[in-house]
């Protein structure tokens, strides 16, 4: 396994082969909140990982025994002036579409609180592994702010909009098994076996084609929410995007042949 740092509170991971990486954050001290400085660090990982063609599977961890993350950083907000706060919001919001918009699966590894910012980080995963500690809401009202990293866009898009304004409206925490009723996660697995739950699931993930997974990835994310007919226009154009590809010729030779495939990734 290799590490590399981004900044002082995130750290990659590279596992196996490489094909799964585990984005962690890293900021024990605070609990994970998402100050300048941590938000920076997710865009240039998350730039970092797009960009890597070997990378098939993002997992996204937290270092902190008690916490994923508690969203963002108020001691630091709290001696921001109104112009201090405007020059953040860019910062703040490139993280979360940061990871949002990798181009591979991604799978988020909750234990803890995931409050905030910190549940919008794992709700701009595909997946999202929880253990039973778990704890996740969009509390941001009753601060006197509304969610702010995808909250208000990808809750309903998971819950429904009667569901996602309840919780929302009300800034209620929702423990592990409530959550996971509820469809805000996943998978509910056992204490402190989500980043080990997560990582595993990565790894299935990852043995499959990349060219299809990214492909497959982009024709669920445009995709959704549209009506039936454009939908499958989007997903036309990303079958046609694998079908000449030389993953796709590898498949189907390494099922007629009954062995394992060796993906070229293009």
């Amino acid at each position: 396994m290799s590490e590399e740092r981004f900044g002082e509170f995130v750290l990659v991971r590279r596992h196996g082969d490489g094909h799964v990486a585990e984005l962690a954050l890293d900021r024990p001290k605070a609990m994970n909140a998402v100050s300048t400085a941590m938000a920076r660090s997710v865009d240039a990982a998350c730039a970092a990982l797009g960009e890597d063609r070997s990378v098939r599977v993002v997992v996204l961890t937290s270092t902190h025994g008690r916490a994923f993350c508690v969203g963002a950083d108020l001691k630091e907000r709290n001696s921001f002036t109104d112009a201090d706060l405007l020059r953040q919001r860019p910062v703040a919001r490139a993280a979360y579409t940061a990871v949002l918009e990798l181009p591979v699966p991604t799978v988020a590894a909750v234990h803890g609180f995931a409050l905030g910012g910190g549940f919008e980080l794992a709700l701009s995963c595909d997946v999202i592994v929880a253990d039973s500690t778990a704890v996740v809401g969009l509390p941001e009202v009753s601060v006197g702010v509304i969610p702010g990293g995808g909250g208000t866009q990808l809750l309903p898009r998971r819950v429904g909009a009667a569901r996602a304004a309840e919780l929302v409206f009300t800034a209620r925490r929702v423990a592990a098994v409530e959550a996971r009723e509820l469809g805000l996660v996943d998978q509910l697995v056992e204490e402190g076996r989500d980043r080990e739950e997560a990582l595993d699931l990565a790894s299935r993930m990852a043995a499959n084609s990349p060219v299809g997974l990214r492909a497959a990835k982009r024709a669920l994310r445009l995709g959704h929410g549209l009506d039936l007919r454009t939908g499958l226009e989007v997903e036309d154009a990303a079958w046609r995007s694998v079908a000449f590809s030389g993953d796709r010729a590898e498949g189907v030779a390494a099922f007629n042949e009954k062995r394992a495939p060796h993906w070229p990734g293009e």
